[in-house]
């Protein structure tokens, strides 16, 4: 069942699996100005998105030719969405690496899954569950308000400023030789957002954004 028959543009993603993972992904592409097409082999998962997305596909993602008939090999980027059906998961993004998919993003639902994403030709595995387990477990102690680690062991956080930095300038405080740390921004109660400078002003109450290395982030944000 195919919702729209316009060409995808430039900026378009292929979403393949519209369960929890790949509705929310597709969802927010949408939401980001993106063309979405969707596919899926359950007919009430594509009905339920018929409305909302700019295509949407009943279809088996396995099947190579399938895919190339849908135009999925003009798209830029795909990302694949299926977790719980190992198979189908695999197969599908095979089918995107031989169609020439430039940029493939899979779910994995643990470590053996996605080594297989990856050498079967995924170039980015998303581990959903693993990575908001660590994110929580980072909030829960209440050092940060908000943390995302990536996968090269580089991590970016939201934390309070430490009462050293009060009444003092970034470069005053010098944080990054302390702690090697880089402070990114600056977020003050009813104020916008500023990135920071050496001159910037750290006041009680101010909120940091600090990048670097996860465990030195994680050690910056202990102290706070």
């Amino acid at each position: 069942m195919l919702a729209s028959s316009s060409s995808p543009r430039d900026d378009a993603v292929v979403v393949i699996g519209l369960g929890r993972f790949g509705g929310a992904v597709a969802g927010s592409l949408l939401r980001l100005g993106h063309d979405v097409l969707g596919i899926d082999e359950n007919a009430a998962l594509v009905q339920s998105w018929a409305d909302r997305l700019t295509h949407v596909v009943q279809a088996d993602s396995t099947n190579g030719d399938t895919l190339r008939r849908l135009g999925v090999h003009e798209f830029g980027r795909a990302v694949v969405g299926i977790g719980s059906d190992l198979e189908a998961s695999v197969l599908t993004v095979l089918a995107l690496c031989e169609l020439g998919v430039p940029d493939i993003w899979a779910k994995a639902n643990g470590p053996k899954h996605g080594r297989i994403l990856e050498r079967t030709g995924a170039h980015h595995v998303v581990y959903p569950e693993a990575d908001m387990g660590a994110r929580v477990a980072h909030l829960v102690t209440g050092k940060m308000i908000d943390f995302i680690e990536f996968d090269d062991g580089f991590a970016i956080a939201k934390t309070s400023a430490p009462h050293e930095t009060e009444g003092k300038t970034l470069a005053e405080s010098a944080l990054r030789s302390k702690y090697g740390v880089t402070v990114v921004g600056v977020k003050r109660p009813r104020a916008d957002f500023g990135y920071a400078r050496p001159e910037t002003m750290i006041q009680r109450g101010d909120l940091l954004i600090v990048s670097g290395p996860t465990k030195l982030v994680e050690a910056f944000a202990a102290i706070t």
